[in-house]
């Protein structure tokens, strides 16, 4: 009888802790700051977004993210610019240029990959640099970081860029396809796409890695005007970034589900391969190196006068980077390792 006088009273009491729960879910879910950003290539270095999104980092920071792939170049250019993308993941060639010719509003916030990676694969008749001269040369876009590798390594075996011909062929999988086709003479490829044109019977003429070129090759990207409204949304998708990047550090298996599924490559060989060689050039704590960003003004110095008299401090804010240091978020995080 006792049991029979309390239990509606018990059951009442439950009743209204769950609606308060699904109410505080609910707002919570409300309450997520919706950001859009995009990322430019199919490749590891760009993974720090899809491993955020696939672990619910970004809902952890009470954020929610919109990530979408545009192609390198002008495309990519355009969606930061004009503010149809918050924020972007994408070598620093791309922002440096408009920079210097005079809009200033964007920034660099974080750094990814700081050395480039890419390298030149030919078919085998191909066996030297030098061959190359006169030949057909894939590249994502003109002005995306497969192109300048290409400047620069071809530079480095004394082969000036006017005697190749580049050709724009989209992303990795389609510059290897191109290659496949014949539509090429040789391909600028990166990880994991170069272990599959080995895999395919094609080889190395340049072995990238080698080379060790100092480039901001991959960068997170926003506008002052943005930072000016959003400086607390910027900092936490930061925070969501760094805790990508320690994933991708030290969880393997986890990186590799995320990679699968984003790379669609299953083999888990191949993907080991690529991230021993990948992982060396990724920046652990998103840092951004000042001789990577040096490397893109001189890049363009020749063609843009102006960029000889930046320096790279005034195209970054590291507000954001300060901040996640100085709270101890990243001590936290990474326990005293690196």
């Amino acid at each position: 009888m006792v049991k029979n006088r309390f239990y509606p009273r018990s059951r009442a009491s439950s009743l209204l802790i769950a609606t308060m729960l699904l109410l505080l879910t609910s707002a919570r879910s409300f309450a997520l700051d919706k950001l859009n950003l995009i990322y430019t290539a199919r490749v590891m270095s760009q993974a720090y977004p899809w491993i955020a999104q696939d672990l619910g980092l970004f809902k952890k920071y009470d954020l929610d993210v919109q990530v979408v792939f545009v192609t390198p170049g002008a495309p990519s250019v355009a969606a930061i610019l004009s503010g149809d993308s918050e924020v972007a993941v994408i070598g620093a060639a791309s922002i440096t240029r408009p920079w210097v010719q005079g809009n200033k509003d964007p920034v660099f916030i974080g750094g990814i990959k700081s050395l480039l990676t890419h390298s030149i694969l030919a078919r085998p008749d191909i066996k030297r640099p030098e061959q190359l001269k006169g030949k057909r040369i894939g590249v994502s876009r003109i002005g995306s970081n497969p192109h300048y590798f290409a400047v620069q390594a071809l530079r480095h075996f004394g082969i000036d860029s006017r005697e190749v011909s580049y050709i724009q062929a989209g992303g990795a999988p389609e510059t290897l396809a191109a290659l496949v086709a014949q539509g090429i003479d040789a391909a600028v490829l990166t990880v994991p796409t170069d272990a599959q044109a080995i895999k395919m019977g094609y080889h190395y003429v340049v072995y990238g890695p080698d080379l060790k070129i100092a480039y901001a090759a991959t960068t997170f990207v926003t506008r002052h005007t943005l930072i000016a409204k959003r400086a607390p949304v910027i900092g936490r998708f930061m925070r969501a970034m760094a805790e990508a990047a320690k994933i991708m550090h030290t969880e393997k298996d986890l990186t590799f589900n995320v990679l699968q599924k984003y790379l669609r490559i299953d083999d888990r060989k191949l993907l080991d391969a690529s991230y021993n060689v990948e992982i060396k050039a990724l920046e652990p704590r998103l840092a951004l190196k000042l001789e990577g960003i040096q490397s893109t003004l001189d890049e363009i110095a020749p063609t843009e006068p102006r960029a000889k008299s930046v320096k790279p401090q005034e195209m970054i804010d590291s507000r954001f980077l300060d901040e996640m240091d100085k709270s101890g978020f990243m001590e936290q995080l990474w326990g005293g390792r690196k």
